[in-house]
């Protein structure tokens, strides 16, 4: 069961996702708050599986819950909720450490999905504000990576985890852990949802089959 915390400071919307999601049968909700500071305790009492964590809050936004949230714990998985109109500070909570993101306005179905997503160390991603995110990300000319590093980056533009990826390349969890240390230096970016956009916008395995 993936137990989900729902930040958001209207009422409305932290019922409408409660009563959405309860239906699901492998989701429940562990928890609500009103704000980025609520947030933060909640996450250290209930130990949420994943946090849908809004941007636009009174006493403290969602980027910086969110940011504060990873510093407290690095495995937290944290999918922002936001509107559209908003979409220019996406690129800032994928900074802070942030999933991925999901469009308030998303089709019921699709709230599920990026949870669950999220949930398996995923990266959910709306394509209407992907422009946005991908406009963030820095631009560079292809850096050497080693056959290995491009390897472990192609997997990870798959949505596998590290797990998947040591079980794929035989390898250990350490070492692919390592591979994309380096890889997140020679590219300039600082976690796997970065770096597989960075290779979506300069097409680095769009000949594949």
């Amino acid at each position: 069961m993936i137990r989900v915390l729902i930040v958001d400071d209207h009422q409305i919307v932290r019922t409408g996702l409660t009563t959405l999601l309860d239906v699901q049968p492998d989701i429940t909700i562990a928890g609500t708050a009103s704000n980025g500071a609520e947030a933060i305790d909640a996450y250290t009492e209930l130990a949420p599986d994943v946090v849908l964590m809004d941007l636009s809050m009174p006493i403290m936004d969602g980027i910086s819950a969110t940011r504060q949230i990873l510093a407290h714990d690095p495995a937290a998985q944290v999918v922002i909720l936001t509107s559209f109109s908003d979409r220019a500070r996406v690129s800032d909570a994928i900074a802070a450490g942030a999933s991925g993101y999901v469009l308030k306005d998303a089709e019921p179905d699709t709230f599920a999905s990026a949870i669950r997503a999220a949930a398996t160390g995923g990266a959910p991603l709306d394509p209407r504000v992907a422009a946005t995110v991908l406009g963030s990300v820095r631009s560079y000319t292809t850096p050497e990576l080693s056959t290995r590093e491009l390897e472990v980056l192609r997997l990870v533009t798959q949505g596998m985890l590290n797990k998947q990826i040591a079980r794929e390349l035989r390898i250990s969890e350490k070492t692919v852990k390592a591979h994309l240390g380096r890889v997140y230096q020679r590219i300039g970016v600082t976690d796997r949802t970065q770096a597989a956009l960075w290779a979506q916008r300069i097409g680095l395995f769009t000949d594949e089959v």
